[in-house]
């Protein structure tokens, strides 16, 4: 299975390709390498979320680059902790709701494109911040962020929508970071410099 944004340039690399090839036959070769380039790149796996209450999954594949405590800010009310996940060209790139709930906020915020691997990103860079309340009340917010290559946030979820917990929720296009915001008693699982797995690797859980 591929993501649905990447026809564009599947169908974009197959028919420069087939032009090509009545040009230049060897020029033909960097359409094809480009289709399957992005049939590779916009893989979308299926992924397995772990059964049980309280827990919350990586939204990204990546590897864990910042893990901390937050004090209230742009995504939160009150102090919290923030994990974040720096995805490179070769991760998967689709994003998955951390836990289950209703969306209840879509934050945007228009900004810059430094680096994703510094944590000025995390302020700075172009965003888009979603929401989550878990049946319980709980709130954890997950925040797509762009990078120096990533120029293009996709979100598939809009306010008042109910997830489950591993379901695609959107995904950046060319290596990016996601931060995810918890409350501050979110038992942290993870370390920095692990690598993760959108969906499926715990990454906290509630006490």
């Amino acid at each position: 299975m591929f993501a649905p944004e990447g026809w564009p340039f599947i169908i974009g690399g197959a028919v420069f390709g087939v032009v090509a090839g009545f040009i230049w036959l060897p020029l033909a070769s960097i359409g094809v390498l480009l289709a399957l380039f992005s049939v590779w790149f916009f893989r979308n796996p299926d992924r397995t979320s772990p059964e049980g209450e309280g827990f919350i999954v990586s939204p990204a594949d990546g590897k864990v680059v910042h893990i901390g405590d937050e004090p209230p800010g742009r995504y939160l009310d009150k102090p919290g902790k923030r994990v974040s996940i720096f995805m490179s060209p070769l991760d998967v790139h689709v994003n998955r709701a951390p836990v289950s709930g209703r969306v209840s906020l879509i934050k945007y915020n228009k900004g810059k494109f430094h680096a994703a691997m510094v944590d000025k990103a995390s302020l700075l860079n172009e965003q888009n911040g979603v929401e989550i309340v878990t049946p319980e009340g709980r709130h954890v917010t997950y925040v797509q962020i762009a990078g120096v290559l990533a120029r293009r946030i996709v979100s598939d979820v809009k306010e008042g929508d109910v997830v489950t917990r591993g379901r695609r929720v959107g995904m950046i296009r060319f290596g990016s970071r996601v931060d995810v915001y918890m409350p501050q008693n979110t038992r942290i699982n993870v370390s920095v410099s692990d690598r993760v797995r959108a969906g499926e690797t715990i990454i906290g859980a509630f006490r």
